[in-house]
């Protein structure tokens, strides 16, 4: 839910250059990821609920603020979960000689729609399905990276910097600090399926933590290797249409062509191996709300394999209807509305805190009071860091921030009228 691999590394490297790509993958986790998932690792344990953060905010917070923690995530979710279907259908365009005809015209459409159809089917079966899957999707997609950093390290073999240290003509500092935080975000994402977990008071923290270095590890070492291995980071692309395929150039030209056709079958894997458990994330939240009476009982009923297949099969349609938005306009407003999200979670943490001390919490953030207002700190200041380097940004014909701010606002609507809607006689909740 987190990471697929290098892919989507590419505009930060062709941003700002090898030495600060490393940099920014070194640093960005320490004050973005980290206090996520010790964030999380709090919450899900002690609160392991189907739903995860939307239970957290509404428990610390109200019903109120736990609806727009759902709707703020839900309309993330479209702009996010858009990417995925995309990114598979780009690397596809890059296998030799069919890909561009298997993607021209409408052709790109139907199989991004696809991915999403049969990603739905897949959830169907089942939250263990669908985790088992992940993980064989997440080896096989790294094996040509394997081959590649090893080969790359092995013709550097200690002679010089390669391309470490070379300068970008026109550095995006903005740009790739912002992919950057899309590449590690969606720590919270597992904790919707709690009661799906095994012990989720032990496997949550242990999941959380150990996960930031695995995914650290994965985004540094092919960065590394390439760089050193002398690969100009100029022909990484500054656009992420345009970048996308980049990683095979590389593997092709370090390796070879096998290794770069195994590249570009990594990136169409990745596409479905990120969309897939995501769809397992994001329909448990529907559920939740229904259970709470903030959206239609339909969105209850699920399948012998407990799944809510009303759930899955609306949520599909919503994010089929996404996929034509352009790339890099996605991540832009996916980060904005995720930020928001995000942060009535770190403020859950503390809300909690206060009004629950005895609250049985297996695994807590350190340092007490402090400690918890603390890790909130850096993802706000990266956040408003992210909404300020959107300013420029259009989306729909619009500003991106007030794009967004129409999104809360709409969340607030929506919330108004269907407290009205349930507040008539007819239409209490004993009915």
């Amino acid at each position: 839910m987190v990471a697929g691999g290098p892919y989507g590394l590419e505009d930060i490297i062709g941003g700002v250059g090898y030495g600060r790509a490393l940099l920014l993958l070194a640093i960005i986790p320490i004050v973005w990821s980290l206090p996520t998932s010790l964030m999380v690792g709090e919450l899900a344990s002690a609160i392991p609920d189907e739903g995860g953060y939307y239970v957290w905010v509404r428990r610390a917070m109200g019903r109120f603020w736990g609806f727009q923690e759902a709707w703020l995530s839900l309309a993330a979710s479209v702009f996010d979960m858009a990417l995925y279907p995309v990114t598979f259908v780009l690397y596809l365009g890059h296998l030799p000689y069919i890909g561009a005809a298997l993607t021209s015209g409408y052709r790109g459409t139907a199989w991004a729609l696809a991915v999403v159809v049969g990603c739905a089917l897949w959830n169907l079966r089942g939250a263990k399905a669908v985790g088992q899957s992940s993980i064989v999707l997440f080896c096989v997609l790294f094996a040509p990276f394997v081959v590649l950093i090893v080969v790359a390290f092995w013709k550097w073999h200690g002679h010089g910097s390669g391309a470490l240290m070379q300068p970008v003509t026109a550095p995006d500092v903005a740009t790739a600090i912002s992919v950057c935080l899309w590449n590690y975000m969606g720590w919270d994402n597992a904790s919707t399926v709690a009661q799906e977990v095994d012990d989720p008071q032990r496997n949550y923290p242990r999941a959380m933590l150990g996960s930031v270095a695995v995914v650290a590890a994965s985004y540094m070492l092919p960065v590394l290797a390439v760089g050193l291995a002398g690969l100009s980071a100029g022909q990484f692309s500054s656009t992420a249409n345009d970048g996308t395929g980049t990683w095979a150039v590389a593997a092709g030209a370090i390796v070879g062509p096998v290794v770069a056709i195994g590249v570009v079958l990594g990136g169409m894997i990745n596409g479905v191996g990120m969309f897939n458990p995501l769809v397992m994330s994001y329909t448990r939240l529907p559920i939740a709300m229904a259970e709470d009476g903030l959206l239609p009982k339909i969105f209850l009923r699920v399948n012998k394999r407990a799944v809510p297949w009303v759930s899955v099969i609306f949520c599909a349609i919503i994010w089929a209807l996404a996929l034509r938005l352009p790339f890099a306009k996605l991540i832009s407003i996916d980060l904005v509305l995720y930020g928001a999200s995000l942060m009535l979670e770190f403020v859950a943490l503390i809300v909690l805190r206060l009004r629950e001390p005895d609250l049985r919490r297996p695994f807590c953030v350190p340092g007490g009071m402090a400690g918890a207002i603390a890790v909130g700190v850096g993802p706000a200041l990266l956040i408003a860091y992210a909404m300020y380097a959107a300013r420029g940004e259009q989306v729909l014909g619009m500003n991106a921030l007030l794009f967004a701010a129409l999104v809360g606002v709409g969340g607030a609507l929506v919330y108004a009228a269907t407290s009205f809607w349930h507040r008539r006689p007819h239409h209490s909740r004993e009915v």
